[in-house]
């Protein structure tokens, strides 16, 4: 069979009410290629009475990753950068060796009711990229290549595939797609990177005859090739690449290696992180420390 594992993940109360179904990291599975880190939210009400915003917060060793399929997010960072996010685009902020972050309700919407809709990943990075200088990229849905394959119209978010490459640096090999299939539509998938996953977003699918129930990420055996196919229109991810082999992780910290992570626990607490320009807020380290 093609598929390897299914994963069906948990729900996360993030504060307020916001809930995110969480694929990644499992128990039997920490990554595939570089993401270990898969959060899928919404679709979820925003009202203006809502709080659901993200006060700043640091990350090491990491590159975040934010795709909205409806909605808006404000996101700002120590670097200065400020950037709304909206759908269709690609947010990639390279934490390397320290940066912090919120993300925020729009101003714009403040008095507005609306869906925010999306997934937000985590690409580790390798280990010689670790603790480089910190970034922010921002690629909007415009310049992200389309294609359509077999009737089936497919985004080429990062990395390669179909005669497609996004311009979304990256630090190693990396495969993001967001394929949207028609109603009893069928869509191969050539092995674009030596791990992959698929990920129903909205709709039942089978992949090579396996059926994938909405919101379940299949990791896909190595060098397999499927046919996925839906009776009704779906939105599908797939995500893969290289594997870098096993990490560290710790509340919003990611390494190699575990003194690291403590390092920069202490660092947050310390106030040593750079600060996020027109935030006074903070997120304080969780209660229960990681020790080396």
């Amino acid at each position: 069979m093609a598929i390897e594992l299914l994963l069906n993940g948990h729900d996360k109360d993030l504060g307020g009410g916001f809930a995110v179904r969480r694929l990644l990291p499992a128990a039997k599975r920490q990554a595939v290629g570089p993401f270990l880190f898969f959060d899928h939210f919404g679709p979820a009400a925003q009202r203006p009475e809502d709080n659901h915003d993200v006060r700043p917060h640091p990350h090491i060793g990491l590159a975040t990753v934010t795709y909205l399929f409806e909605g808006a997010i404000f996101h700002r960072d120590s670097l200065g950068s400020e950037q709304e996010i909206q759908p269709g685009a690609i947010n990639w902020m390279t934490a390397g060796r320290g940066i912090a972050h919120s993300e925020r309700r729009p101003a714009r919407l403040a008095q507005q009711s609306y869906v925010n809709h999306g997934l937000q990943l985590w690409a580790a990075l390798p280990e010689e990229h670790e603790r480089t200088e910190p970034s922010f990229e921002h690629t909007p849905a415009a310049s992200i290549p389309a294609l359509e394959v077999d009737g089936v119209h497919v985004r080429v978010l990062i990395g390669h595939a179909f005669g497609k490459v996004s311009p979304v640096t990256t630090f190693s090999e990396t495969v993001y797609l967001d394929v949207a299939l028609k109603g009893g539509t069928s869509f191969v998938l050539p092995p674009l990177a030596p791990e992959l996953a698929v990920y129903a977003v909205d709709h039942a699918l089978t992949v090579d005859g396996q059926e994938v129930a909405p919101r379940q990420l299949a990791v896909l055996r190595p060098g397999a090739g499927v046919a996925i196919h839906s009776t009704a229109p779906a939105r599908v991810a797939v995500i893969g690449g290289a594997p870098l082999g096993h990490r560290h992780m710790w509340w919003n910290f990611v390494a190699s290696r575990k003194e690291s992570i403590v390092q920069a626990a202490d660092d947050w607490e310390a106030g040593r992180f750079a600060r996020v320009p027109g935030e006074s807020e903070f997120i304080p380290l969780p209660e229960r420390r990681f020790t080396a």
